[in-house]
């Protein structure tokens, strides 16, 4: 009937599970109230006219929701104090794959465990004893035979930086936390290269009962189907005496021996190897085993992960993070769909890196071609080469001729900033500026004015980055000037020789420090007692 259709099209959704309102991720302290946090209910007015911003201003449920509440959170600046204003609204979402209604009930909460009995172990065997069951209402179980068996069978493939799963969590990476001890709960992320260090408290009494010390605290977990594998045991003695071990098969577990806890984890490296689809096929450690005496009450351990694609060969690191001198600088290309996909491709010269010509023995610019030799970090250099030119040449074949010594076949678009940029991390990379100059200088060699390339000049500006303690060389420009001079016919039979050359210079634009003042000021006043609220 009409009324029925009527009703049907102004029915509302379904209630939603989750109140909205009463939801707050920022809410951290207990019974206090956080900054900037505008849906804490410990807030008061008095507390919210303080406030600067809103750090979270929306909070839903499930995005995936067709239909769904909203709390928007705003500050009235212009009200007399500032007030928090709160609205509750309907967000809808313009995804045509939405959930109406959230009907599975059991799927809202976490029901307890059956305890297994006298009675009912045999019904729990039958349900709970194969490899695989489910736990899904029998309602949802049909058309089973049509679906794929490769499914069951299908391999993880990860995304740049999704946690690595492992057989009973993720793959643990220590790591200091607020302060330098370690906290064992850093999961490793995929393509995320990390290195950490930290200190662990042990002692020769314990260290039989620290997992965290021991070899297969690391290795008795596999990544889903792949296990991983030891690739090298170092055993370190308490003179820092380092010794690779012949079988890397061998498991060395923590011991006491004369008064030494021998055996214990001093570092772990990881290395990952993956496809192009995202799979991890194999996974690797190396080890670094070490020994305390009874007078220790603490180590320190090192970590490390890194990831290589098959079939391929990794680039290696010119620094961690800022560059080291005298270590080539990294280069690369931007790909054709950018932004998508976000990642910079390697130069096709070894490796990826800045290359200028190489002088050679002959200096013959002709037979040069090809010699390349990497731009180092801080070494200024200078190349070159002779070019003799007949009256024979054409302009056009001889201006790329010259393109090509000067610049290299392929040369790159882009330069990382740091000495351990990664490919995906795209805002790490600096783009090259490129320039053109032209010189005064006449060469009568061909009737009519030919342009030819005769220098590049490469300037590479950097600064220090970081503390002033530790700085980091970081670069932040990069400019590459092709200069080209003016040739004119010479008559038949005549030759010329010209100079081609090649330059690098390293430029510090660092903000020096102002004369008369200290590197660490002292400020003589009181602060206030709660000035770093809510740290302490």
């Amino acid at each position: 009937p009409p009324e029925t259709r009527a009703a049907a099209q102004t029915r509302s959704g379904p209630a939603p599970v989750t109140d909205v309102a009463k939801l707050c991720v920022c809410d951290l302290l207990v019974a206090q109230c956080d900054v900037n946090c505008c849906c804490d209910p410990d807030c008061s007015a008095a507390d919210f006219s303080l406030f600067t911003t809103c750090s979270v201003p929306i909070v839903t449920g499930d995005n995936r929701l067709c239909s769904q509440k909203a709390a928007v959170y705003s500050l009235d600046v212009e009200a007399n104090p500032p007030e928090r204003i709160f609205k509750l609204t309907d967000q809808v979402n313009p995804s045509v794959f939405c959930i109406h209604a959230t009907n599975y009930k059991q799927a809202l909460s976490f029901s307890s465990p059956q305890m297994p009995t006298s009675e009912n172990f045999d019904q729990l065997l039958e349900e709970f004893g194969s490899a695989t069951f489910s736990a899904e209402p029998d309602s949802w179980n049909m058309n089973t035979d049509a679906q794929n068996p490769s499914d069951a069978n299908e391999t993880r493939r990860y995304e740049y930086g999704v946690p690595i799963q492992t057989a009973d969590a993720f793959l643990r990476l220590p790591s200091p936390v607020i302060s330098s001890w370690c906290s064992d709960a850093n999961p490793a992320g995929f393509l995320v290269n990390q290195a950490t260090k930290c200190t662990r408290s042990v002692s020769v009494g314990n260290c039989g009962n620290i997992q965290a010390v021991s070899m297969l605290f690391y290795i008795d977990s596999s990544i889903l189907a792949v296990n991983i594998t030891v690739q090298s045991v170092v055993v370190q003695s308490l003179n820092g005496m380092r010794t690779l071990l012949n079988g890397s098969d061998v498991l060395r577990l923590p011991m006491i021996l004369d008064e030494l806890c021998i055996n214990i984890v001093l570092g772990v490296s990881y290395h990952i190897t993956y496809t192009d689809t995202g799979e991890i096929i194999e996974a690797a450690a190396s080890f670094v085993l070490g020994a305390i005496n009874k007078e220790a009450l603490s180590i320190q351990q090192s970590f490390e992960i890194s990831f290589t694609q098959v079939n391929t060969k990794p680039a290696p690191r010119s620094g961690n993070p800022g560059y080291v001198v005298g270590l080539p600088v990294r280069a690369g290309f931007r790909p054709q769909g950018y932004p998508f996909p976000v990642e910079i491709l390697f130069n096709t010269n070894k490796y990826g890196q800045l290359t200028i010509l190489q002088s050679t023995s002959s200096q013959d610019c002709l037979t040069a071609q090809g010699a390349r030799t990497p731009v180092l970090f801080g070494y200024n250099m200078v190349s070159g080469c002779k070019l003799r030119i007949t009256a024979a040449m054409k302009c056009q074949p001889l201006t790329q001729t010259l393109l090509d010594l000067l610049k290299g076949q392929t040369f790159p678009e882009y330069v990382a900033s740091f000495g351990n940029s990664q490919a995906q991390d795209v805002l790490d990379w600096v783009p090259i500026t490129h320039l053109q100059a032209s010189e005064q200088r006449i060469y009568n060699t061909f009737q009519s004015s030919c342009q030819i390339p005769v220098s590049l000049e490469i300037e590479v500006k950097w600064t220090k980055y970081g503390s002033l303690v530790n700085p980091q060389a970081r670069i932040v420009d990069v400019t590459a000037t092709i200069t080209t001079t003016t040739l004119k016919q010479l008559p038949s039979g005549r030759e010329r020789t010209i100079p081609v050359t090649s330059s690098v210079v390293f430029t510090d634009i660092s903000s020096p420090a102002e004369p008369g003042y200290k590197a660490w000021p002292t400020i003589n006043v009181k602060l206030p007692f709660d000035f770093f609220f809510p740290f302490v």
